[in-house]
């Protein structure tokens, strides 16, 4: 399998990358910049520099020719401000999709992230809310697509080392949080299964072995 991972260079995707080099897939990452490159192959992953905020969908389209499967997990990033929220989680995320969909790219995951419904609670910071409109819209215009899409909502990210053992499910589950390492483990189940297109899954830490806890989820959502 040949996937691509818009965001090559960000914690999941560095995870990722290391998990599908290892059982032999190809995997190339989309990077801001050419100092980024020494990390993804050490992660086992082709690096290609390629501004996602500027690139036209034709170019793109180009890059992403001959691959199985694309992963979204670019995101603009805490105090990037609510401009770059926009331009980064919604508009690359959509770029990202027009040109999967002229390449003929079959699958498209998308990390998004638990909580959108609570975009513009009391109290919220204006920038948070912001970023949570921006995935919530990133989804939905995946959702419009003909693509094999999946959309993975993990809650709040942890750099502590994965268990192996989350919860699973359509939304909406309790917020907790998850550690990095896991979200990286349950995209490689969820690349592999059919069953896993069209759906939004939820994603906590748990009790449930990664496998056992993506068949179940995809087989009660």
């Amino acid at each position: 399998m040949h996937v691509v991972i818009a965001g090559g260079h960000g914690k999941i995707a560095l995870q990722l990358e290391r998990l599908l080099s290892a059982r032999g897939d190809t995997v190339t990452g989309l990077i801001r910049s050419a100092a980024q490159s020494a990390d993804l192959k050490a992660a086992g992953a082709r690096p290609v520099v390629c501004d996602l905020e500027a690139v036209s969908p034709e170019d793109l389209a180009g890059g992403l020719s001959g691959a199985d499967a694309v992963v979204f997990a670019a995101g603009a990033g805490p105090n990037s401000g609510s401009a770059r929220k926009d331009s980064v989680d919604r508009a690359a995320a959509a770029l990202f999709a027009d040109a999967a969909e002229r390449a003929g790219v079959p699958r498209y995951l998308m990390i998004s992230t638990m909580g959108i419904e609570r975009a513009g609670a009391p109290g919220m910071e204006q920038e948070f809310t912001d970023y949570l409109r921006a995935k919530g819209a990133a989804e939905e215009d995946l959702r419009a697509r003909r693509i094999g899409w999946t959309v993975l909502r993990p809650g709040p990210l942890l750099d502590e080392p994965g268990s192996g053992f989350v919860r699973l499910a359509v939304p909406a589950l309790p917020l907790a949080p998850v550690p990095r390492e896991d979200v990286a483990r349950v995209l490689v189940e969820l690349l592999d299964a059919h069953a896993a297109i069209g759906r939004t899954l939820e994603l906590t830490a748990g009790a449930e072995p990664v496998a056992e806890a993506v068949r179940v989820a995809l087989a009660t959502a």
